[in-house]
């Protein structure tokens, strides 16, 4: 089994939240990501799944230096930003693109899936 990121990509030119959607979209959006959030338990596939707050409430830490620094804002400027995601497992590439296929039917948008790396043997 390996670990997939299914990533949510939002605007950064409009950095939407829950609070700034149409109620009844959310409504709808939240039953369907409710209803694949539960196929995803009941398949032994979901490890985390969450929505984050727009870059704008960022902080970045930059530890490259002897006294790490805080600057407020996201490390990058981006068109798009990272706005939700679930951590899954799946037996392989096809069964986590079928579960991104899914997630991206239940926000009616976009989702990247992407592998978690093996750490090599020593």
């Amino acid at each position: 089994m390996t670990l997939y990121l299914l990533s949510v990509p939002h605007d950064s030119a409009t950095e939407p939240t829950m609070t700034s959607m149409d109620p009844a979209e959310l409504e709808a959006a939240l039953a369907a990501v409710g209803a694949l959030n539960a196929d995803l338990e009941a398949a032994g596939a979901l490890r985390f799944a969450g929505g984050l707050h727009p870059p704008s409430t960022a902080t970045t830490i930059d530890g490259a230096v002897d006294t790490p620094t805080r600057t407020p804002g996201p490390f990058v400027e981006a068109a798009e930003y990272l706005g939700g995601l679930w951590v899954i497992e799946a037996d392989d590439e096809d069964a986590a693109l079928e579960w991104g296929t899914r997630a991206a039917r239940a926000l009616r948008g976009r989702i990247e899936v992407r592998a978690f790396q093996d750490v090599p043997e020593a």
